[in-house]
């Protein structure tokens, strides 16, 4: 059976995932969300140091697997529903930068899953749409409204509205939108090789207090991102940095 995810880890620590079932259209089954989770946890074993999160064929990923879902009782779709959220969750607690690579439609649990990650850089082909609603069911609620704002999430969930890639550049869920396939790979290359080069527990830290920072009210995230500084400063790693700033390499 093929892979429903697949791995790569380049020599520089570039963890690539690629969502592998495009006859399907990439459609979020049991064995993908499973293949999800353990390649989260992969890329923290193996010590990553950025993770790209991808897709076989023209779509990310249509959403959750209803023909899976068909032949399920609630127990089945309760425990299948949970292990999405598990991925999800991995995803988005990598400690590591993250991207989502987008280069067609991602539905349901596929916007789920670019959401989770830091960052998603994407062509025109990309989209956005949340129809759990129509389908008679409940998901995809948390995320985007974080992301996009509650008034937009909503007009997505209640009408299926698809937000295209300019629309999510601008709603901030595309952090980077290019115009082809050949600019998408020299962007991610650039964002890797900066990444690469930057200290690897400074980007940790830095992810750890905006990722908490942020559910937090503003003197509790202070103090989250003052422990960070003595942490950075006990490492010291930081002198380093500041021993090549200012030189013709930085």
């Amino acid at each position: 059976m093929t892979e429903a995810v697949l791995w790569e880890m380049s020599a520089e620590g570039v963890a690539t995932l690629t969502l592998n079932r495009p006859e399907a259209r990439n459609a979020l089954n049991t064995a993908m969300a499973e293949a999800l989770l353990a390649g989260a946890r992969r890329a923290v074993a193996e010590d990553a140091r950025l993770v790209l999160v991808r897709a076989s064929g023209p779509v990310f990923c249509a959403g959750a697997d209803l023909k899976e879902r068909k032949g399920m009782g609630e127990d089945q779709v309760r425990a299948r529903r949970l292990k999405g959220f598990a991925a999800y969750d991995a995803l988005e607690r990598l400690p590591m930068p993250s991207i989502a690579v987008l280069q067609g439609p991602a539905v349901g649990s596929g916007g789920e899953i670019a959401a989770a990650c830091d960052m998603i850089v994407a062509t025109p082909a990309a989209s956005f749409r949340t129809p759990e609603a129509l389908w008679g069911t409940v998901g995809a609620t948390q995320r985007l409204p974080r992301i996009i704002g509650k008034r937009l999430a909503k007009d997505m969930m209640f009408t299926g509205r698809t937000l295209s890639a300019e629309e999510a550049r601008q709603a901030g869920l595309i952090s980077r939108l290019v115009p082809d396939d050949a600019a998408l790979e020299e962007t991610l290359a650039e964002i890797a090789r900066t990444i690469l080069a930057a200290p690897a527990g400074a980007l940790r830290q830095a992810k750890r207090c905006i990722d908490e920072g942020v559910e937090r009210d503003p003197r509790a995230a202070l103090a989250t991102e003052l422990m960070a500084i003595e942490e950075n400063l006990a490492e010291g790693a930081w002198r380093a940095a500041m021993a090549g700033f200012g030189s013709p390499a930085r």
